[in-house]
């Protein structure tokens, strides 16, 4: 890990002409590696292929490889929810799951009750609601339980993930609105992938038999939320000559963030795909085309993670814009409505929060090109960098927190002609 107070300067290249063989997605590797886990009790063997290497992975496979009394995932979300349900089952251990400062600020109160309900033993640390978490594991019952919808996707994929493995197995019925419904489905097309006997058997309730899971050979593809950084920079650039590629997408992707690719012909970006087969990772080429809309409202409830890269795309791209369903921005590894807001004023583009949406009416002040701070957010750094295609020079505070979903992303960008001094 880099220094906390390092910062890089980015110039960007005039023409690119690469190749950028993208991470493999985190989202299906922790879930493939906890499923492996329940039906092993160990770390991911040479089964999981193409494993994510970014800190969110790592800090995980560490813990299962370790196992230790106190096991401690920094700012990881995924693994401090997946885990809470996983250590759940681990009959007659005992473990505190704790993490960063900001970790013990969001809330999990919701996954402990769900888990209680199920004969969960766990207590809380220091405060109500929050990390860290005392956990005895002990065989769950399961059977059916309400969890409202619009909650963290993550705190139903955790209850999902563990459904097949309970006594009476899993269902799970939600309430109000489902929101990140994409993310739901890919955990229940991995688990399906594991052989576990898993569906929506109502418009709101998933059904989890209690038939277990199936150990075998898998290929993780790579990370469509990778993809959209470069989706912004090939939209950013002047030129429509360019040569840009991705390695390992499959079209017709469960990853709910492969929508990146409909959303940026919007802003004038086609994906072309090296083959036609369905749900194959191969080859992807992006080319520039002159579509350019006068503005774009959009509705992000199913793809919050995209929503850093679309804000500062539409605003340096002048597309005023109204984004919606942003509420879960507000308990992600920081409050990313108010960190937008911050670091875009910067560049002088003055947004608008209304509760879960944030607005940019065209509104400009002059920009002070201060460092951009990423808050300990991977996706504020990556967001952001490709803005020095309109700002030369531009500064990026503590750039190493990439590492936490994209560890070669500096890597990938001196690769595609970018200076990073």
């Amino acid at each position: 890990m880099m220094e906390n107070n390092l910062q890089y300067t980015l110039f960007a290249p005039e023409r690119l002409d690469c190749v950028i063989d993208l991470p493999a997605s985190k989202s299906i590797s922790n879930r493939a590696i906890i499923i492996n886990a329940l039906l092993t009790g160990r770390q991911p063997g040479d089964e999981l292929q193409n494993l994510s290497d970014c800190d969110d992975t790592e800090v995980v496979v560490k813990a299962l490889t370790e196992m230790p009394e106190v096991i401690d995932i920094g700012a990881a979300g995924t693994a401090m929810r997946f885990l809470t349900a996983y250590l759940s089952t681990r009959d007659g251990e005992t473990h505190i799951l704790t993490g960063s400062d900001r970790m013990k600020q969001r809330p999990i109160g919701v996954l402990v009750d769900a888990l209680r309900r199920l004969g969960a033993q766990i207590e809380y640390v220091e405060q109500e609601g929050y990390p860290p978490l005392r956990i005895t594991g002990c065989q769950l019952e399961g059977g059916t339980i309400e969890m409202k919808g619009d909650v963290s996707s993550q705190f139903i994929s955790a209850l999902l993930l563990i459904g097949p493995m309970l006594k009476r197995g899993l269902q799970l019925v939600l309430t109000d609105r489902i929101i990140s419904r994409p993310y739901i489905d890919l955990t229940i097309h991995t688990m399906h992938d594991f052989g576990g006997r898993v569906e929506w058997t109502d418009v709101n309730t998933i059904t989890a038999e209690p038939e277990g899971y199936q150990l075998r050979n898998y290929l993780i593809e790579n990370d469509w939320s990778a993809s959209s950084y470069w989706y912004e920079i090939l939209a950013l650039m002047k030129e429509r000559e360019h040569r840009l590629q991705l390695t390992g997408l499959a079209n017709a992707s469960r990853q709910g963030d492969s929508v990146v690719r409909y959303m940026f012909t919007m802003l004038g970006v086609r994906t072309v795909f090296a083959s036609s087969e369905q749900g194959v990772p191969t080859m992807v080429c992006l080319k520039k085309t002159p579509l350019m809309p006068p503005r774009l409202d959009y509705d992000f409830i199913d793809q919050p993670d995209l929503a850093q890269t679309l804000v500062v795309s539409c605003a340096l791209l002048n597309i005023p814009f109204r984004f919606t369903g942003l509420g879960s921005l507000r308990i992600k590894e920081t409050d990313r409505i108010d960190a937008l807001k911050r670091e875009m004023l910067k560049l002088g583009y003055i947004l608008v929060d209304e509760e879960s949406a944030l607005c940019w009416n065209g509104d400009r002040c002059e920009p002070t090109l201060e460092p951009i701070d990423t808050y300990e957010d991977h996706r504020m750094a990556m967001a952001f960098a490709p803005a020095c295609i309109c700002f030369p020079g531009l500064r990026i505070n503590n750039p190493q927190v990439v590492s936490k979903s994209y560890p070669k992303f500096w890597d990938d960008l001196r690769a595609a002609g970018f200076t990073i001094e």
